[in-house]
């Protein structure tokens, strides 16, 4: 509850700040989801990531390794050059659809 308490604080002080960058809840799990992401995209080895995060089974732990949207980049990117070709948007489209996407959240 101390540490809910404490992120939630720092939060609500930056998210006046800049309330885009922030989702609706922010809690220490969030925290512990992200470094444990970090650390597989950083390709440290999955049973070390179960033991940070004190899992019994390494079956839970595979479940931020399926949710990982830069393993599913590279993997696409692996198996073909031509999955992700580059942007054909000129910079002003690109922040004209980048807008349009921030509104619909």
């Amino acid at each position: 509850m101390g540490v809910g308490y404490i992120i939630n604080k720092y939060v609500e002080q930056a998210r006046n700040l800049q309330p885009d960058l922030f989702p609706e809840q922010v809690t220490p799990h969030v925290f512990r989801h992200s470094k444990a992401m970090h650390l597989l995209e950083a390709n440290v080895n999955i049973i070390y990531i179960r033991d940070l995060l004190g899992h019994v089974s390494v079956q839970t732990t595979e479940i931020y390794a399926k949710t990982s949207p830069v393993a599913k980049r590279k993997a696409l990117e692996k198996a073909s050059k031509e999955v992700l070709p580059g942007s054909t948007y000129s910079k002003e489209k690109e922040t004209e659809l980048l807008t349009w996407l921030k509104e619909l959240v």
